[in-house]
């Protein structure tokens, strides 16, 4: 008896219909604990957030998805409006938790990183993550990522302060001008 191949992994720009799936992921208390987020996340908050995503801004919001259920999500995000902080941008992740350590964030990771690297004239990325998330820290170096500061007391998560590193990525071959 043959086992039966699991469909493939698709990295694809999210649109507002994934709403329901960022409510229900980001409604996770092993998801929303490790980020910024808060509890009890509404479908509409993130429709208009994914709305907003795809009118040509410099946002990249991305999914993950297998056979039609969406594992995961990341989005790439410009730092702020001051012309001097344009090379800039933050990233963040999430990855449901029954899709954890199956390649799932690596995947979009790495789609993140070519978007920032080919496409968006990005020279720096930068996050922020607790200092207790081993797993995400592994994954950040991995693609090369290094701890810049952690900042003591950073956010409250389930009634205790917590500390967070910042990190951040510099481009790994910035653009060049083509030799005449």
């Amino acid at each position: 008896m043959s086992k039966r191949k699991a469909p493939p992994l698709v990295i694809r720009r999210a649109t507002p219909d994934d709403a329901p799936a960022y409510a229900e992921i980001m409604a996770d208390p092993s998801v929303f604990g490790g980020l910024m987020q808060l509890p009890y996340p509404s479908v509409e908050q993130w429709r208009q957030r994914l709305a907003g995503s795809d009118n040509g801004s410099a946002e990249l919001s991305i999914v993950a998805e297998r056979g039609g259920e969406i594992l995961g999500s990341a989005g790439l995000h410009p730092v702020g409006g001051h012309v001097r902080r344009r090379h800039a941008a933050m990233i963040g992740i999430s990855v449901r938790p029954g899709a954890q350590g199956q390649g799932v964030g690596t995947a979009l990771m790495q789609a993140l990183c070519d978007y920032a690297d080919g496409w968006a004239q990005v020279l720096r990325i930068e996050l922020g993550v607790y200092t207790d998330n081993q797993r995400a820290i592994a994954l950040y170096r991995r693609f090369g990522f290094e701890i810049e500061g952690t900042h003591r007391a950073y956010a409250l998560r389930d009634g205790v302060f917590v500390d967070s590193h910042t990190m951040a990525r510099l481009h790994p071959n910035p653009p060049s001008l083509p030799r005449s």
